[in-house]
């Protein structure tokens, strides 16, 4: 039976948003979401509004937080903006959408993953895996080690990325190479860096709940909390949380989310 919550409209603190990163905010990186954390979001949701904003794409956040909830992840918040909010849902339904592929274009999107492809090929890491480039709607997302790295090869290159930069290069390397194409480069997780139309960062999120205050009927959210873990410069947290539309909290991880939202809300 689904939980009852006060309309959008009738929630205790009005005009008022939480906004929340998935990976290392939410749950662990790449994990799923505590009994306790899905609790604390129950109860906040009852006295604000709640939102996901992720990277990853929809399936991978029903995964994460929809899977151990035993429920359709679409239901277990107000809104999902999954791409970044290129794929979107309020309470449940779908919002308009936009494609990455149709804004490129076919042959610069091949040349640019063509070129991806040849720079990992001959990159020299310790280990490799599988799915280097994964195909999202609003972005693509690149991995020097792949994205099939087991859970500990994943920590491993972590830390080995953080010691020679690779991600950090591979960056460099794309931003000159192709700064004709208006692309924005952004490292987050513990492996991978997306690549999405500048503009199209998480705070591409903020122009549905701009378009819900328009909306017959529609709230208007004058406060908007985001909470994030990867918020320093170059973290695909980072636009958004210094967005001057947003309040930002920086986080180190699920449990430090849990104490800041207990805290702030009164849980």
């Amino acid at each position: 039976m689904a939980a009852a919550y006060p309309a959008l409209k009738d929630r205790p603190i009005s005009n008022t948003i939480c906004l929340f990163d998935v990976d290392g905010t939410l749950t662990y990186p790449r994990g799923e979401a505590t009994p306790e954390m899905l609790s604390l979001l129950h109860a906040l949701r009852q006295k604000v509004a709640i939102g996901f904003v992720g990277g990853s794409d929809l399936i991978k956040q029903q995964e994460q937080i929809g899977a151990p909830a035993r429920a359709n992840v679409t239901t277990l918040f107000d809104f999902c903006f999954s791409e970044n909010g290129l794929t979107a849902f309020k309470l449940g339904e779908p919002l308009a959408t936009h494609s990455f592929i149709s804004w490129l274009g076919e042959p610069k999107y091949k040349e640019l993953v063509n070129f991806i492809l040849h720079y990992i090929a001959d990159l020299d890491i310790p280990i490799k895996r599988g799915t280097f480039v994964e195909f999202r709607n609003g972005m693509i997302n690149v991995s020097p080690i792949g994205r099939n790295a087991s859970a500990k090869e994943r920590d491993e290159y972590q830390v080995y990325d953080l010691e020679h930069k690779i991600r950090e290069k591979f960056v460099g390397v794309l931003r000159e190479k192709f700064g004709h194409l208006g692309l924005t480069y952004s490292i987050g997780g513990q492996i991978s860096f997306d690549v999405f139309p500048t503009g199209w960062d998480k705070r591409y999120c903020l122009q549905h709940l701009e378009k819900e205050a328009k909306e017959p009927g529609g709230v208007e959210y004058t406060t908007i909390h985001f909470f994030g873990d990867k918020t320093e410069v170059g973290g695909n947290d980072h636009e958004i949380y210094s967005d001057p539309r947003t309040i930002g909290h920086a986080v180190k991880d699920f449990e430090d989310t849990m104490s800041q939202v207990k805290k702030l809300f009164d849980l």
